[in-house]
């Protein structure tokens, strides 16, 4: 195991500590945290740090540690998960690799003890006692239902993916070594007490994740303990590592995670082609060929010129028109995306109440889990393929398979190719802009849609009411 620090005390850079008493009596109360809305959610998070603090002074550039002395919200934070939760989770047929891991850091390198095949409590208990194994259970929003409904509201807030996985450690042993990680990580701490240390990035904003040897990243800039209730967040390419101090039976802390993959390039990466065609269609100097044997030589030099103006040339036309779309990544967040977790009101998530008429006055409802992407017909295999309009949410997504990959989609069933194909329904272009009226959120009269005919306006309603997507009034 990596040699530990004496005190537990902040080094360098300076770290924000606050503190937060309780202010009402029975645990677990919906107070704790706040569900009316994504932005509330996340404001009760990090509270009492101001979200316009937080994206102002540390998202993306420095840790964040939020050490509250608040026994409501720590009881709050252990019914999240616990310990005890992993036998009945076991009986529900929980296998290695896929759902846990059990792993112990050695000698400043990760050492796996899975088994094969399906966990049995017995032995996960036996290894986590005697070997001092740290158990990950990944996902588990999969399962417990209040961090479904927290990650669902995060992913509304955020506007991309939000995985989890918890992390239990016996005393005197650590799990993990020394690294990093590709996405931004929101840690509270569950039960008993974790020991960290941050050190200074060696890829700023990292784009994957990497081990990092004890000679390689110096002191720590951060040294503390979390504690039921602390919140912590540090920035993906923070390198960190983290054990249960000796006297503490064991920890369990929850990584919430975001932000994997969703950077301007990322971003630039699925537009890019997109305008490059659309401009293709219009202006010839992208029509022309390119030099003869070009692909054939070594070096290129000679036609970065060329390509600088075709790229300047593009940057103009994006300026002056303001369009740049991007379906590949947002189908890829709509369709990976945590259903809405509803409750007792799972029934709005079935087309009921009055069909929309020409008269109706209509409303979208669950506008963060629905987009507009236009992109050439999926439906017409013809040279020439159509713009259509796409609408994709995520309304019928699974809860089970959330963040679970495409591992199992080998076996080639349905199932698995149901799962990878968005939800959605598909118009002529021409809809595009009557789609537009009902995605600004105001109550629209159907008979007021931006469409040439009254069969067309109905239509549109029905085929959004259908997917439960609109309201009828």
């Amino acid at each position: 195991m990596p040699k530990k620090g004496g005190r537990y005390a902040e080094v360098g850079m300076e770290m924000q500590v606050q503190s937060k008493r309780a202010k009402v009596e029975a645990a677990c109360s919906p107070s704790v945290m706040n569900f009316e809305s994504p932005d509330s959610l996340f404001a009760s998070l990090i509270s009492p740090i101001k979200p316009e603090e937080f994206f102002r002074e540390y998202w993306e550039e420095k840790p964040l540690l939020v050490q509250r002395n608040d026994p409501l919200l720590a009881a709050y934070y252990q019914s999240l998960f616990q310990l005890l939760d992993l036998k009945e989770l076991c009986s529900q047929g929980l296998y290695y690799g896929r759902d846990i891991n059990i792993c112990r850091c050695v000698n400043g390198k990760k050492k796996v003890l899975n088994k094969e095949g399906r966990v049995n409590y017995a032995q996960l208990k036996k290894d986590f006692d005697q070997k001092k194994a740290t158990i990950q259970f990944h996902q588990p929003q999969r399962f417990k239902e209040e961090l479904w409904k927290i990650q669902e509201k995060l992913e509304c807030y955020f506007g991309s993916l939000v995985g989890s996985n918890v992390y239990i450690t016996p005393q005197g042993s650590q799990g993990l070594p020394p690294h990093y990680d590709d996405v931004e990580v929101f840690i509270l701490q569950l039960e008993g007490e974790k020991h960290w240390r941050l050190y200074k990035p060696t890829v700023h904003l990292a784009r994957e994740y990497n081990v990092e040897s004890e000679d390689r990243i110096g002191n720590p800039t951060h040294e503390f303990v979390l504690k039921p209730g602390d919140l912590l967040y540090f920035p993906r390419g923070t390198i960190h590592q983290a054990d249960t101090p000796p006297g503490v039976s064991y920890s369990t802390h929850v990584t919430i995670s975001t932000y994997q993959n969703n950077s301007w390039g990322d971003f630039l990466l699925d537009a890019i082609p997109g305008l490059v065609f659309n401009t293709a269609k219009e202006d010839v100097a992208l029509r022309t060929s390119i030099p003869r044997k070009l692909l054939m030589q070594v070096d290129i030099a000679d036609s970065t010129k060329k390509l600088s103006s075709i790229l300047r040339m593009l940057a103009d036309r994006l300026e002056n028109s303001g369009e740049l779309r991007s379906s590949d990544m947002r189908k890829d967040f709509i369709m990976n995306r945590l259903p809405p977790c509803l409750g007792c009101d799972a029934d709005s998530l079935t087309p009921g109440g009055k069909l929309p008429k020409l008269d109706s006055k209509i409303r979208l409802q669950f506008r963060d889990h629905a987009v507009i992407t236009v992109e050439p017909d999926q439906e017409n295999s013809d040279e020439i393929r159509k713009e259509m309009v796409y609408v994709y949410h995520s309304l019928k997504n699974r809860r089970e398979t959330h963040m679970m990959g495409t591992e199992d989609d080998d076996t080639g069933s349905e199932e698995s190719a149901a799962q990878q194909t968005p939800h959605g329904l598909r118009f002529p272009l021409s809809h595009l802009d009557a789609l537009k009226q009902i995605w600004s959120g105001c109550t629209v009269c159907v008979k007021e849609l931006k469409l040439n005919s009254a069969e067309e306006k109905e239509n549109l309603a029905l085929a959004l009411w259908t997917e439960c997507l609109i309201e009828v009034f």
